[in-house]
């Protein structure tokens, strides 16, 4: 299971014992939010994109949305999501458990500015009712991240 995976994983890290299991779906981030009670923009959501012919992850904060150009400018390309399938087969994890963490080898992981909001945020952790509480630097270092970008709008605080 992917969540075993990611469990072995975060060990290297300290951090395994802070992953979450809930009775409830966290598989969106609205769900996500309402499973661990926190706003959405603190959960940091894994969107997964086609470069060329490999796969891209995109950390975000959960209240942002892709701004194409700004995608366009950092990456050189149209931002293109994998499908369902894609994100599986290419990335290791199904859908609703996307995260940065043991994902298969060539797979580069940003973390998007819109993150920087919060000091600590909630990733997935390879399954459909699963989070953990990370500080930036220790996602930083968890995700092996290639960096940070600016490819996402917020919303206004209105």
């Amino acid at each position: 299971m992917s969540i075993d995976r990611v469990r072995e994983y975060l060990k290297d890290y300290g951090v395994a014992d802070r992953i979450r299991e809930f009775p409830v779906s966290s598989a969106t981030v609205e769900l996500a939010a309402a499973a661990i009670g926190c706003a959405p923009g603190r959960i940091a959501k894994t969107l997964s994109f086609l470069l060329g012919s490999d796969a891209v992850l995109v950390v975000a904060a959960g209240d942002a949305r892709i701004d194409n150009a700004k995608y366009k400018a950092q990456f050189g390309a149209k931002a293109k999501m994998l499908t369902p399938e894609q994100v599986e087969s290419m990335v290791g994890h199904a859908v609703g458990g996307v995260c940065p963490f043991a994902v298969h080898d060539g797979t580069a992981v940003y973390l998007d500015a819109s993150l920087r909001r919060y000091e600590t945020v909630f990733p997935a952790a390879g399954s459909s009712n699963s989070a953990l509480e990370l500080r930036l630097d220790e996602l930083e270092a968890c995700s092996r991240a290639k960096g940070w970008v600016d490819v996402c709008k917020v919303p206004d605080p209105a």
